[in-house]
């Protein structure tokens, strides 16, 4: 009886064991981890954020200084009408001139010609008028009619004597060569203005003009002479 129950109790099983049902996934290995890819990315943001921040700092961190506006010639001092103040980065590389300095700027002289648009640098000037060498200023009263309407400092011109005795034929011997003169006739064929000045008041235009021009320091004693008894005139030289 008891075996009979047992084959009963076993009857109809399979002896096959079951196999997973349809539609169950397999088991995968579990990902492998980078810790050193992430620790990289997380450096690579914080070093864009600490650009960005630095990026930042350095935008404010501006000062004003002084730039030109219009041509300033060697051995030439600025004025208000030369020069205005822009925004510029700090940077204790470069020697600027700040906008709070230019009452002293303006008692200095510049050692070369300073261009527009030049943003100022303190090695730009000096206390003293450096004027290059074998070279000499002179200046001139010149009435209207004894200079282009349009002259201009940075103009190269040609100084000749005119009127009175100095206009004869002997003019080139007290002139000439032999005291500085040009052989060409001319008092100075090249010289450069490098100032110009109008001499009239707030109510009387006089139409005459000062002009401080750069000559060779041979030609300056025959110039300033002529210039004494008004006996100069200038003309453009071609190519200005």
């Amino acid at each position: 009886m008891k075996i009979q129950g047992r084959t009963g109790a076993g009857a109809g099983r399979s002896a096959v064991p079951a196999g997973p049902s349809v539609g169950d996934r397999l088991p995968t290995p579990p990902r492998e981890r980078k810790p050193a890819l992430a620790a990289l990315a997380v450096l690579l943001i914080l070093v864009g954020a600490l650009g960005a921040t630095m990026l930042v700092l350095q935008a404010g961190d501006r000062i004003e200084v002084v730039k030109v506006e219009n041509e300033i010639q060697a051995g030439e001092s600025v004025t208000d009408k030369d020069v205005t103040s822009v925004m510029v980065a700090e940077d204790a590389g470069i020697n600027y001139v700040l906008w709070d300095q230019l009452d002293t700027l303006k008692t200095m002289k510049a050692k070369t010609t300073i261009y527009a648009d030049t943003v100022v640098q303190g090695q730009m000037f000096a206390v003293k008028s450096s004027l290059p060498a074998g070279k000499a200023t002179v200046g001139l009263a010149l009435k209207e009619g004894q200079y282009p309407a349009d002259i201009k400092p940075g103009d190269i011109v040609t100084a000749y004597r005119v009127g009175g005795a100095g206009s004869s034929s002997n003019d080139s011997d007290d002139t000439g060569a032999g005291a500085g003169g040009s052989s060409s006739g001319a008092l100075v064929d090249d010289a450069r203005v490098n100032a110009v000045a109008d001499d009239s008041d707030s109510t009387v235009s006089t139409g005459s003009k000062t002009l401080t021009v750069l000559v060779d320091q041979a030609d300056a004693a025959a110039l300033a002479s002529a210039a004494a008894a008004g006996e100069v005139a200038i003309v453009h030289v071609p190519g200005n």
